[in-house]
């Protein structure tokens, strides 16, 4: 923690701040005039700065007003409590509009001042950690998938524009990030990024977090406190998941939206905002609008530029490279060696389900660089539960669907005796039979006999092999149930377009495909 400093021509003063202060453990520099504090400024900064307002080395006689201007120009961040005397109410007024923390009226009680500089200290120590968070670098958002590249060619279109954008997907895809890039971006890249999760914060306490406080303004606001808007100035501020907000504040932001002011709670002047808003939300909007849960106008002021994230399993091609930057971050951030999935494993991942998308990776990455006993990591190193998926996501894949290829003619075609036959797919035809549980299972069976078997000759590369069989019968399939559009069935099996185009060429399905 960087000192407290205590400026004041009078050393009585300085030496009972100074030992109030040592005994609660604070660091503490003393000054006894406003040009010793200015020379310090040159080369550090204070934690909070307490000054006395009469006194030398200024250019009037209330030197502490001076130094109080200069603070609040070249470092803002500090707070600056003014110690004045109960007469001088002017010189109290005038702290005050210049931006003074809070006063300090002497003869003071010590205990109460020691209480006044440690809501300083907080407060400085809170917009610290604001800060931080803004200027840390963001995490480089990885993607080759098309999608992806669509979402990279919106923030280049966008990175001139203050347009405001709403951000959808679920949750889990990269919705910060993406916000952080179009803040990089930006033409305000050089000033505050503030995020701020509206479903994270009580309802009671939402209003005052966004639009900050008055001293007084209800129970417990001992100071004056700048919301999440003024922190943002002249910024971007990222409201995540929009859709919870409640109502009576959906109104409070649509005015700023719409004309860029907004009142403190507990405040009557206005404030002027230029901030730039970015939204997001996993859930509907245009849903929510209907049932009455959202601000129809205020929908239309967040829609201007609407950008959907892709959910993983529509960009499943990410997935390795994703998976190699986690295991590289997790091990730098716990200074070991990276570890590598094996071919198998790296397969098994990508069949997965992933309901929480990259951040469920990145989760899993982490597990992994933990729990893996191996710098490879194998199938069986998987944490149990995804182990247990791995079957599961291949069931739904062809959930019901049970298929005799003996009973296939040599036009594709099944007789519609004993089941029910798919009709109208001409040449391309293929019969989906509508079994029951159990007969749902025997192509599990079939493909543990076969397993077996592989594993019984020492066949090598057992995944590879049924992998292959698997996904050239499940593409095979769907490119016959949409006459063979490519795009139609890459979307129907939750696969992205390039993901189809390579694996026909892969599994040399090209003659199965007409759409080229």
């Amino acid at each position: 923690m960087k000192p407290i400093w205590i400026i004041d021509d009078d050393q009585s003063i300085r030496w009972v701040l100074e030992k109030a202060l040592t005994r609660e453990q604070f660091p503490v520099c003393t000054f006894s005039n406003m040009r010793e504090a200015l020379d310090a400024l040159e080369v550090e900064e204070p934690q909070v700065m307490v000054s006395d307002i009469r006194m030398p080395g200024g250019a009037t006689q209330n030197a502490g007003l001076e130094l109080l201007q200069q603070v609040r120009r070249d470092h803002p961040a500090v707070p600056v409590i003014i110690m004045t005397a109960y007469s001088d109410l002017e010189s109290a007024v005038a702290a005050f509009q210049g931006g003074a923390f809070e006063y300090l009226p002497k003869p003071f009680d010590i205990t109460k001042a020691v209480d006044l500089i440690r809501r300083a200290v907080s407060e400085s120590q809170r917009e610290e950690a604001v800060a931080t968070e803004t200027t840390t670098a963001a995490p480089e958002i990885l993607g080759q998938a098309s999608a992806m590249q669509d979402v990279f060619r919106a923030i280049g279109r966008l990175s001139q524009s203050n347009v405001t954008v709403l951000i959808t997907g679920e949750s889990g895809t990269g919705k910060e990030l993406v916000a952080r890039a179009l803040h990089r971006h930006s033409p305000r890249r050089d000033a505050p990024f503030i995020a701020l999760n509206t479903a994270a914060i009580p309802r009671d306490l939402l209003e005052s977090e966004l639009f900050g406080h008055e001293r007084g303004a209800f129970t417990g606001a001992q100071t004056l406190r700048r919301g999440r808007f003024e922190q943002a100035e002249n910024g971007t501020l990222f409201l995540d998941e929009i859709g919870d907000m409640p109502a009576e504040l959906q109104t409070r932001l649509l005015r700023v939206l719409s004309d860029g002011t907004f009142y403190r709670v507990g405040g009557v002047s206005p404030i002027r905002a230029n901030v730039r808003v970015i939204a997001a939300t996993h859930q509907n909007l245009e849903e929510r609008v209907k049932q009455g849960l959202f601000r129809e106008d205020l929908f239309h002021r967040l829609n201007v530029i609407r950008l959907r994230l892709p959910s993983l399993r529509e960009r499943r091609e990410d997935i390795p490279l994703l998976a190699q930057h986690f295991l590289k971050v997790s091990a730098r951030q716990l200074q070991v060696e990276s570890k590598r999935l094996s071919m198998e494993a790296l397969q098994a991942l990508m069949t997965l389900p992933l309901p929480g998308n990259v951040r469920q990776l990145e989760n899993l990455c982490h597990w992994l660089t933990v729990m893996a006993p191996g710098q490879v990591i194998e199938v069986k190193d998987l944490p149990p539960e995804v182990r247990e998926q791995l079957g599961a996501a291949a069931s739904v894949a062809v959930a019901g669907l049970a298929i005799a290829p003996e009973a296939v003619t040599s036009t594709g075609a099944v007789p519609p005796t004993g089941g029910i036959a798919a009709a109208g797919f001409g040449s391309a035809s293929v019969a989906l039979t509508a079994a029951s549980s159990s007969e749902g299972d025997d192509w599990v069976r079939s493909l543990e006999r076969e397993a077996a078997r592989l594993l019984s000759a020492r066949s090598p590369e057992v995944m590879e092999q049924l992998t292959r069989k698997f996904e050239a019968a499940v593409i095979r399939t769907a490119l016959n149930f949409t006459h063979g559009r490519r795009i139609e069935a890459a979307q129907k099996l939750g696969i992205g377009r390039n993901t189809i185009t390579r694996k026909v060429q892969d599994l040399g399905l090209e003659s199965t495909d007409s759409e080229l």
